[in-house]
């Protein structure tokens, strides 16, 4: 699925069967809360703690709630992510094409 899609299906979602969009601060404590949903499991996939008995390691999941919400704010705010994706790997290119290579800690 193309980003630009991703938009239109959320977007289709919502006024389908979620009635309307959530306020722009609301999507945001969402995203927030489902941020702090992927960092449980990451913290128990990849860190020290373990699942809990009945907890999910439900990655994907979790990053895909995370895609939805952002695309949603996306949408409410008229962010087209395509675009804005495209100008933020420009900068981030111009700007670290050599950091990164040049960082003795990555070495």
């Amino acid at each position: 699925m193309e980003i630009k899609e991703l938009q239109e299906t959320v977007d289709h979602w919502i006024k389908t069967y979620g009635v309307r969009y959530f306020s722009e601060l609301t999507n945001m404590a969402i995203l927030t809360e489902e941020v702090g949903e992927l960092a449980r499991v990451m913290a128990r996939r990849y860190g020290d703690q373990s699942f809990k008995e009945g907890e999910k390691d439900n990655l994907s999941d979790e990053l895909a709630d995370i895609l939805w919400v952002v695309a949603a704010i996306a949408n409410q705010t008229g962010v087209d992510l395509t675009e804005a994706m495209s100008r933020n790997i420009a900068k981030k290119t111009s700007r670290d094409k050599e950091r990164h290579k040049n960082n003795e800690k990555l070495k």
